[in-house]
């Protein structure tokens, strides 16, 4: 956690995602440990703790995210963005299909596989979670 955050504004990120991961969509609730506060520029890239550049984020996503803000396309070779779910809604770069997270955009696909969010046991955890009707 950044020191850096106040308790205001953790609460206005958290109460704005819904308490749920922005990028899984997991509920901080049906998580094993609390959720994050992940810089979606991160400090070291010139991002800054304000509300728009902070995303609330499982402990999955953030630590598989990192510092990180975007990923190579193995099929073209270039650079491609993250999902920053400040500038689109989740919808317009995933769909769920059943309890798996489908990529719908260049975007979408490098965020699914860095953070990976079809790992068997978290496509489990979300079928799980669905059949309670706790996901998404």
């Amino acid at each position: 956690m950044h020191s850096d955050i106040g308790d205001a504004l953790r609460l206005l990120v958290a109460n704005r995602a819904g308490w749920r991961c922005e990028y899984c969509l997991l509920r901080d609730v049906d998580s094993y440990s609390s959720h994050q506060f992940d810089h979606i520029i991160s400090s070291k890239h010139g991002g800054r703790s304000v509300f728009g550049n902070l995303a609330y984020t499982c402990v999955r996503c953030n630590v598989w995210k990192g510092t990180d803000i975007g990923s190579i396309n193995p099929k073209s070779g270039k650079l491609v963005a993250f999902f920053n779910p400040r500038r689109a809604p989740w919808t317009a770069h995933f769909m769920l299909r059943g309890a798996v997270i489908e990529p719908l955009t260049e975007e979408g696909v490098a965020t699914a596989r860095v953070l990976q969010f079809n790992l068997d046991k978290r496509v489990a955890e979300r079928r799980l979670l669905i059949a309670f009707g706790r996901y998404p």
